[in-house]
């Protein structure tokens, strides 16, 4: 587990204090963040990568490239639109295939809600804050360069064009660097997630590693277990929630779901305050 600063929050007000302090760019004189922020159901969770995970002992450069290359392969009318290797790790990323690449968001409130989309008291959620700004000056001469010519802190599919292949991309420092990669906006989830990847150097490359060796850059905000309904109650209530975050019937359903759980359900995993009780009794509507 990576060493980072952690923040233990007791209250609503508390998390947002954690979640958006540090955004304040007085070179703007605008309240911009500089963090990406991922936000874990459990606190004891890795930041490890799905490939990292789906390759257990196997050669996990050999597994990422016959992923990749079947994944093309197999999804050419998805990807017709593209024949770089960025975007389609950008679109098997987004698409649920095992990647280098992990999720995360502009968004603090977004990475709440997948802090605490299965809120049970008995596990104390996470949402990482990662300073992307402060990491890139770490990276490499060459992306530096490419990021500097583009006047941005992200990087996106297009920049990346001037790597042919992962492997051109991981030659370009002898230790893995971090970077946060920008997808294309391929359906209204990304938009509306306002989604960030992060892109390692190496797909053996371990973010929790990376991070442990720069603590001053992430902070942990903590969420207790027991602060996770009104947390929900209030994300739902600033309309933050699956039916805006995966639009469609499908996330239309586990919202509501999850929306009309009732108050003896509810009152297992937390005590609801009275009026908390009687709204998700009555409600006739979200």
């Amino acid at each position: 587990m990576a060493k980072a600063n952690t923040v233990a929050v007791r209250s609503w007000t508390d998390v947002l204090d954690a979640l958006y302090a540090g955004s304040w760019n007085p070179a703007l004189q605008r309240f911009r963040s500089p963090f990406a922020f991922r936000g874990m159901s459990c606190l004891e969770h890795s930041l490890s990568s799905s490939l990292v995970r789906l390759a257990g002992d196997g050669d996990i450069r050999v597994l990422e490239a016959a992923l990749l290359r079947n994944f093309r392969k197999y999804a050419h009318d998805e990807g017709a639109y593209t024949d770089s290797v960025w975007d389609w790790l950008a679109l098997g990323q987004h698409r649920g295939l095992p990647t280098r690449l992990l999720d995360w968001t502009y968004s603090p409130l977004v990475a709440l809600h997948f802090a605490t989309e299965a809120p049970d008291r008995d596990a104390d959620a996470v949402v990482w804050c990662v300073n992307f700004v402060e990491a890139n000056k770490r990276l490499p001469p060459k992306l530096k360069r490419i990021m500097m010519r583009e006047a941005s802190q992200t990087v996106t599919v297009d920049m990346l064009q001037a790597f042919k292949s992962l492997k051109a991309f991981d030659a370009l420092a002898k230790t893995p660097f971090l970077v946060f990669l920008e997808p294309p906006a391929i359906d209204r989830r990304i938009l509306n997630q306002f989604a960030l990847f992060s892109l390692m150097s190496s797909p053996t490359a371990e973010m929790d590693d990376w991070l442990a060796r720069h603590p001053a850059l992430c902070r942990r905000v903590v969420i207790p277990g027991k602060l996770k309904w009104e947390i929900r109650d209030k994300l739902d209530q600033a309309n933050v929630n699956e039916r805006v975050l995966f639009p469609g019937l499908e996330g239309l359903t586990r919202w509501l779901t999850r929306y009309y759980l009732p108050a003896s359900s509810a009152a297992r995993l937390v005590a609801p305050q009275p009026s908390i009780s009687r709204t998700r009794r009555g409600a006739s509507r979200p």
